[in-house]
């Protein structure tokens, strides 16, 4: 089968590593599931999660060019967290961390100081710094 990376596929279980668990895709083709692609947050133990036998639902992160490994994800296949918010409550949560004090004044404080900064560079010109 032609391989590409993305696609879904389902899979069983063949072997449990502290790394990671190997899942055969077809009958000459096998895959990885590295640990950290097992489910989002902290996995200790593979087995705790999957077991030899156990069909999987898998997706493709990667296939090496030069070796022809297939890197395989079930992290990808799951919602990691079901947000439901409004975007204003989450601005008005956090508006008093921002100002519009910039908006104000704008370029004002550099036009004040531009002259300042003009004669010393002219200045500067002069005595041949």
């Amino acid at each position: 089968m032609d391989y590409r990376i993305g696609m879904i596929l389902t899979g069983k279980v063949t072997g449990i590593q502290p790394y990671g668990a190997f899942v055969l895709l077809d009958d000459d083709t096998q895959g990885l599931i590295h640990i950290s692609e097992l489910k989002h947050g902290f996995i200790s133990n593979v087995g705790d999660y999957l077991k030899v036998g156990q069909m999987v639902k898998v997706m493709i992160v990667d296939i090496d060019e030069y070796t022809g490994k297939i890197s395989l994800s079930l992290r990808c296949l799951e919602q990691p967290f079901n947000f439901k918010y409004n975007r204003d409550e989450i601005t008005h949560r956090y508006k008093k961390y921002w100002s519009n004090r910039h908006v104000e004044e704008g370029f004002k404080p550099i036009a004040e100081r531009l002259d300042g900064w003009i004669e010393d560079a002219l200045e500067d010109i002069k005595n041949g710094k």
